[in-house]
C-alpha cells in the first residue's frame, strides 16, 4: 500500500500512544509482531510506516482497525466511512502520480538518447564542413545533455513507486548509491533489502499492496 502519502508523524504518535496505553515497550510490541524494536521506533518517530503484511497484525495488537491506523486516530461510526474514502483516494492519487513519473522517465530517456545520436550523426555526416572546435563543442553539448537527461530519468524512476524484495516481500525506496550501483536487468534491479538483508532482484511496483505483476 502506498502509505507514504499519509501523515507518518501522526500515525507514529498514534501507535506510540496506543502502545503505552497497553503498557508495552517497543521491544515487547516488536516481539509480538516478530520484527525488530528498531522498526517500531522508526514508525513512532514518523520516519516510516508498516508494510502491508504487518497492518492487520499490528491493528490486532493495538485493538484498532486498519482505517483508524491509517488515519492516525480512533474513529466514530460517523467518521469511519468518510476517512475510509479519504484514505482510498489518497492511495489512488499516489499510484497515479507514480505511473506518470514512470512514463515521463521513459520519454525523457528516449528523447535524450535520440538527441545524442542525432548530434553525433550530424558531426559524422558533415565532417568536412564543420571545423574541429565546433565538432568538439557539439559532442560536448550532446554528452552534457544526455547526462542531464539520464539523471532526470533515473531520479523519476527511483522515486516512482517502490522496489519489492523477492525474498521477504518488503517494499522500499533505495538510496541513490544503491540505485546507481544496483545491477539492472529488463525486469529487475538488484538491491540489498533493508529488512532481511538479502541481495535479490527487486521488481518495481507502483504501490505497497501490489503483488509482482507490476512494471519492473
Amino acid at each position: 500500500m502506498a502509505l507514504e502519502s499519509l501523515d507518518q508523524e501522526r500515525t507514529g504518535r498514534f501507535i506510540q500512544s496506543l502502545r503505552k496505553e497497553l503498557g508495552l515497550t517497543q521491544r515487547q510490541l516488536a516481539e509480538k509482531l516478530m520484527i525488530s524494536d528498531k522498526t517500531v521506533s522508526k514508525w513512532e518517530c514518523g520516519s516510516g510506516l508498516p508494510e502491508i503484511s504487518l497492518l492487520m497484525p499490528l491493528c490486532r495488537e493495538l485493538g484498532i482497525n486498519v482505517n483508524e491506523l491509517l488515519s492516525g486516530q480512533r474513529l466514530s461510526a460517523a467518521d469511519y466511512q468518510r476517512k475510509a474514502e479519504e484514505n482510498i483516494m489518497s492511495l489512488m492519487k499516489e499510484r497515479e502520480e507514480s505511473i506518470k513519473k514512470i512514463r515521463l522517465s521513459v520519454f525523457t530517456g528516449i528523447s535524450c538518447t535520440a538527441t545524442l545520436l542525432v548530434l553525433i550523426l550530424l558531426v559524422g555526416f558533415y565532417t568536412e564542413v564543420i571545423s574541429l572546435p565546433v565538432k568538439a563543442l557539439i559532442i560536448a553539448f550532446a554528452c552534457l545533455q544526455f547526462a542531464a537527461g539520464l539523471f532526470v530519468t533515473m531520479s523519476m524512476d527511483r522515486e516512482a513507486g517502490y522496489f519489492k524484495c523477492q525474498s521477504c516481500g518488503e517494499t522500499f525506496k533505495p538510496t541513490w548509491r544503491a540505485y546507481i550501483w544496483g545491477p539492472h536487468t529488463i525486469t529487475r534491479r538488484w538491491f540489498r533489502c533493508p529488512k532481511c538483508g538479502k541481495f535479490t532482484g527487486c521488481k518495481h511496483v507502483m504501490s505497497r499492496e501490489e503483488p509482482d505483476e507490476q512494471k519492473k
